[in-house]
């Protein structure tokens, strides 16, 4: 195989001419890709495909002709007769070479102009049927044409002589030549033009017109050829390895002339232009100028250019004192707000007051706001509210996982690939000097060796400071002052305590079920009916059933879950609608197995009061308040021992021992014998163990557990309770409120005890959400004592001595 290989293969086959017959015959079809070649010209080919190795073989062992078609696209690799331009060539091999490299290049001979009428075969390779085109030849006594004739040759030979520097008698043979024809096939072949022209003019069966399109190309070859010589002209040196940079430099500066001027000094000029328009202060100024002299001083090849002009080009590109005027229209702010978000009152109110202020003053620095809560209740979305009201450009930096502080600060010049801090990017993309920027996730931001971004976000953020923020790469002072921050955190644990003390505090809570209910129905719903492309009037949830799916579908302290859930029931109905099929036009509770599935999460329920040691609690968790139950339990034993389960956090650990402790030095104010500490053992359970507890403010409830579990005495039916408790049996306030009172309504709680320091968190609830619930405050333990325990014992209750 390898001699067959280092010896090619050369096939001379005898020229044949193309008979009427075999135009009725089946022939082979070889396509080629992104080239042309027109009769009687012999133009090798190189073989890649195996289609076409395949038929090149079998058209060397049998004798005959094939058609040679061009493909009209070039990336498809298995053409059909659509793919392929109708005119070709029919052609003849007359030589075949194999190379060491396994590659098969063909000589060909085109012969006649054919038009593809048909493709009968795909496999092994393509066959088709052809027609011969007559072509229309000119009058002998045409003088037109033979002097278009002797043109297209005076044309051919300068153009063959410029490009491929033909030797002498080469030259000469070609000039004696009478074979108009063979010259202008040449030409056609040769020249630099596209696929497309060339294709046009070998399917024009006029030969004068085919002539007349040919000296186009030749004339605008031609053209191409003076341009290239008058630049060489002008460049013209004794090349050598220390002059090769110069004469490219001044190749493409004679380019740059011919276009118009030097590109140096149209950047400048354009740069000063740009400069004249800015309202830079004297200072600003000053620099501006001094940066503009090194960019002059600077050659255009030099390294440092092209950092010049970048950094040149982001000064001029940022807003300096361009700000966007304020709507202080503080009826159409309030509307837009409300518009978008129901409830969180106290950040409406925050952003009208500081609008008002605007209004009356003209000029003040904007507050540095910090909206805290667990997440889906709308804190980011929130900004563009906030943007829209005011009437100023918006902008979210997420800086969830920043851990760079160039992030921020950007990074100087001397660095490659230097660029401007995330801060000056956002003002540069908004245009404005005073937009709305949303500082997203400002609790997830981190820290390592390249520095601590929450650092660098002290000078952003503080209103003192802000007016002249240093970015390490504009290296000019740029006022932020005028800039509305609103930074968003889920929890402030990992926001460090100087970051904090620059902000303004708001707390958006959680929602309750009535607040969710108007969110759905007034927001949620019609987004989610324009989104899906249903009309209002074809499609509603009623307000049970909305209370339904967020009590049994959902689990959260925002919307976020609700929203999905809409938006898979609506996903129904949109294909029930398209479809023509039956759908609900109110979608009632019994419904919702039918588009939500079966229920997701059952409701938290009281479960009585007939067992000694079980009392209600309520709990904050992220996604809401629930209620959990505290289980004490008396086994005999040697007493002294106090097991803990339910998966319970150190803190919450200390609460059951804290409320144990309290009881064994308070046992005769309790009516509790001393002896059963040392016969009995002490079991509280917090049940779902698989859930993590942890937190002060199950205290009251661990202690109500256990003095019930030693008396026997029945806890309060309906009652739920919570607050931290000290060792002297002082009871203190604790936090989310708001969310566990949401969970003890839900349970069918109807009283609860509190810490008296808890009611101002009461007073701020809406006095509608606390219909039906009645609250004790109290100041100590024995207090909660009296109101949670009565008198009575449970049903078969053991004798604790």
């Amino acid at each position: 195989m390898d001699d067959i290989i280092a010896q090619p293969l050369e096939i001379v086959i005898e020229k044949k001419s193309v008979q009427s017959e075999d135009m009725g015959k089946e022939l082979p079809i070889l396509p080629l890709k992104n080239m042309l070649f027109f009769p009687g010209v012999p133009t090798p080919i190189n073989i890649a495909r195996s289609k076409s190795f395949k038929l090149i073989q079998d058209v060397q062992k049998k004798g005959g002709f094939l058609g040679v078609f061009c493909q009209k696209d070039t990336n498809e690799d298995d053409p059909d007769y659509d793919s392929l331009y109708p005119v070709g060539l029919i052609a003849q091999i007359i030589n075949v070479v194999r190379e060491e490299n396994d590659s098969t290049t063909v000589l060909l001979m085109g012969e006649n102009r054919v038009r593809l009428e048909e493709i009968t075969v795909h496999e092994p390779y393509l066959k088709g049927k052809f027609s011969l085109l007559e072509t229309i030849q000119p009058a002998k006594s045409d003088k037109e044409f033979k002097e278009q004739l002797k043109t297209i040759k005076d044309k051919v030979l300068h153009i063959l002589t410029s490009k491929i520097g033909l030797p002498d008698f080469v030259l000469d043979s070609l000039q004696r030549s009478k074979d108009y024809n063979y010259l202008a096939n040449i030409a056609f072949t040769t020249c630099e033009a596209s696929i497309e022209s060339k294709q046009e003019i070998l399917a024009c069966d006029d030969l004068k017109e085919r002539y007349n399109k040919l000296l186009s190309l030749l004339d605008h070859e031609l053209q191409l050829l003076e341009i290239k010589e008058s630049i060489r002209k002008k460049t013209q040196v004794d090349i050598n390895n220390q002059q090769r940079e110069y004469f490219l430099q001044q190749e493409m500066k004679n380019i740059q002339e011919a276009l118009g001027g030097n590109i140096h000094d149209l950047e400048i000029k354009d740069c000063k232009e740009q400069a004249a328009k800015i309202n830079f202060t004297p200072e600003q100024r000053t620099f501006f100028e001094k940066e503009l002299k090194k960019l002059e001083s600077l050659h255009p090849h030099s390294p440092d250019y092209s950092t010049q002009v970048s950094y040149l080009h982001t000064i001029l590109s940022l807003p300096w004192s361009a700000y966007t005027p304020d709507n202080f229209n503080l009826i159409r702010a309030k509307k837009v707000l409300d518009k978008d978000h129901f409830g969180l009152d106290k950040v409406k109110d925050r952003i009208l007051e500081h609008l008002a202020v605007l209004k009356l003053k003209g000029d003040m620095k904007s507050p540095i706001i910090c909206l805290f809560g667990p997440p889906g209740v709308g804190k980011t979305s929130l900004g563009k509210s906030v943007a829209d009201a005011l009437s100023r450009k918006y902008i979210r930096m997420s800086l969830g996982g920043l851990h760079d502080e160039a992030e921020i600060r950007g990074h100087r010049r001397t660095y490659i690939g230097a660029m401007p801090g995330r801060i000056i990017q956002s003002i540069q993309k908004a245009g404005s000097s005073n937009p709305v920027i949303i500082l997203d996730e400002i609790d997830k931001v981190g820290q390592d060796y390249r520095g601590d971004p929450s650092a660098a976000l002290l000078e952003v953020l503080d209103p003192e400071q802000n007016s002249t923020f240093h970015d390490n790469y504009l290296d000019m002072d740029f006022d932020l002052s005028k800039v509305l921050f609103i930074a968003t955190a889920n929890s402030l644990t990992n926001v460090s305590q100087p970051l904090l003390d620059r902000m303004e505090l708001i707390h958006v809570s959680g929602y309750i079920m009535e607040e969710k209910v108007e969110i759905g129905k007034k927001h949620l719903l019609p987004t989610q009916l324009e989104n899906h492309g249903i009309p209002k009037s074809k499609f509603d949830i009623p307000k049970k059933t909305m209370e339904a799916i967020i009590e049994s579908y959902t689990r959260e302290s925002g919307v976020r879950e609700l929203n999905k859930k809409i938006a898979k029931i609506l996903r129904k109905i949109a294909r029930a609608i398209a479809e023509e099929t039956d759908y609900p036009k109110k979608l009632e509770i019994e419904n919702l197995y039918e588009y939500l599935g079966p229920i997701e999460y059952t409701k938290d329920k009281y479960e009585g009061n007939d067992y000694a040691g079980v009392v209600t609690g309520l709990a904050w968790t992220a996604v809401g308040g629930e209620i959990l139950f505290v289980e004490a339990s008396l086994s005999k034993g040697k007493g002294a021992k106090l097991t803990l389960t339910g998966n319970l956090g150190d803190v919450m650990k200390e609460s059951a021992v804290l409320a144990l402790e309290y009881i064994k030095a308070h046992a005769s104010l309790l009516h509790i014998p001393e002896e059963v500490f040392e016969k009995w053992n002490v079991h509280i359970h917090v049940p779902e163990g698989a859930i993590p507890k942890d937190g002060p403010s199950a205290g009251i409830t661990m202690t109500t557990a256990l003095v019930s579990a030693f008396t026997q005495r029945k806890v309060k039916p309906n009652l739920a309770m919570t607050g931290e408790m000290t060792l002297r049996g002082k009871v203190l306030p604790v936090g989310g409120i708001k969310e566990k009172i949401l969970a003890a309504k839900r349970a069918g709680i109807k009283e609860i005890i509190l810490s008296k320091d808890n009611k101002k968190h009461i007073n701020e609830i809406n006095s509608l959400y606390l219909k039906g619930l009645q609250f004790h405050y109290v100041d100590d333990i024995q207090e909660v004592l009296e109101v949670a325990l009565l008198k009575e014992k449970i049903r078969n209750s053991i004798e604790i001595q």
